[in-house]
């Protein structure tokens, strides 16, 4: 299934299907930002009913998540959803889902971008079990509720191609990229992050070659807890259920990408997460492997010698340091598109053809402000 591209005067949804925090009285000055900014783009945001109350409420009701995400695919003018940010526990919210029907068949039949990381790559999962391609992207309050005067300028490039008539692009390196914020209050409005020069350009750390295959994965430490449950006991038995994870089958058509959350998982901790799908035989499977910039370039080295370590003997080529998921700034990695990854010169090309139904050329761009 192909979705449309927005343009403007459509609604663009935002849900919380993870934290509740976006409904807390001290993130009220970050949801003004986050709602101007999607107005600027000429988008009517839409928060929908239960987004806005709270992390406890949230937290207990995990149907109240999923009902959301319903609402937001039945209503026709919704064109995009996203994501207000992570959290630790959306595949509650899965078993609701996937034995609704209606939800299932309304996905299907009114197909739309859906955007976010973290995760909420649980839900990405979901929507990709069920048919529809999804956007591996920046989250509403994360990144679009910027407290600078704007975006961050490279994560707002690769957001507005959501409004152009594209086929492809190259998802190309960050010239800067930035610190995670200590200070998310009033006070810090208007207040630029700190700004730190790129040093390391993509690395290969495996492997070569040029590879094609469709764009899969996520934060690594989601896709670790649908593995095995070790969070909660469960996940891994909902993931089974609903065939969230492909199988090994399956995997041999993909290039998959990964990266690790702000938790900033000890160099042990990541190679025990990496050993886990080296034993399910996903990264002997996969043409290849993007890895993303560490968040705050915690464990740089560290993490690209477990990576070196882990892929010891395989012939997958690894490339490390994308600016993708928790790393400022991001780009935006569409689930099934087509990617063409030439290791050997680090350049990584995505065809969006089998993504859009792109209009003629008569069709207008959308760009802020118009």
């Amino acid at each position: 299934m192909k979705i449309e591209k927005i343009k403007k005067g459509d609604k663009v949804a935002i849900v919380s299907l993870s934290s509740g925090i976006l409904g807390e009285e001290f993130i009220k000055h970050e949801l003004e930002i986050g709602l101007k900014r999607l107005k600027d783009y000429g988008l009517i945001p839409v928060i929908m009913p239960n987004s806005l109350k709270g992390v406890e409420y949230i937290k207990e009701h995990p149907e109240a998540r999923a009902e959301d995400l319903k609402k937001s695919f039945i209503d026709p003018d919704i064109k995009m959803v996203i994501t207000a940010i992570g959290g630790n526990d959306t595949y509650k919210t899965i078993p609701y889902l996937m034995e609704d029907k209606e939800f299932i068949e309304t996905v299907k039949n009114n197909p739309k971008i859906f955007i976010g990381f973290s995760d909420t790559t649980v839900n990405h999962l979901m929507l990709n079990k069920i048919g529809i391609p999804t956007f591996y992207g920046p989250a509403f309050l994360v990144d679009i509720c910027e407290l600078d005067n704007n975006m961050l300028p490279y994560t707002e490039k690769y957001f507005s191609m959501f409004f152009e008539d594209i086929n492809e692009y190259e998802i190309a390196i960050s010239d800067y990229w930035y610190l995670d914020r200590t200070d998310y209050s009033e006070k810090a409005i208007g207040v630029p992050r700190t700004k730190m020069q790129e040093k390391h350009d993509f690395e290969l750390i495996n492997g070569n070659g040029i590879k094609t295959g469709k764009l899969f994965g996520g934060c690594i430490e989601s896709l670790y807890d649908l593995l095995t449950g070790e969070r909660y006991g469960e996940e891994n038995i909902i993931a089974e259920k609903y065939e969230l994870i492909p199988s090994t089958e399956d995997f041999k058509d993909k290039i998959l990408f990964i990266e690790t959350s702000e938790e900033k998982a000890t160099p042990e901790k990541l190679e025990k997460m990496l050993e886990e799908f080296k034993k399910r035989n996903i990264f002997s499977s996969v043409q290849g492997i993007l890895v993303g910039k560490p968040c705050d370039e915690v464990y740089y080295e560290e993490y690209k010698e477990v990576y070196k370590k882990v892929f010891k003997g395989l012939d997958t080529p690894v490339l490390y340091n994308i600016n993708f998921g928790h790393s400022y700034p991001k780009c935006i990695i569409p689930y099934d598109a087509m990617a063409t990854i030439d290791f050997d010169n680090k350049k990584i090309s995505v065809d969006l053809k089998n993504i859009y139904e792109l209009e003629d050329n008569h069709k207008k761009v959308l760009t802020k402000n118009n």
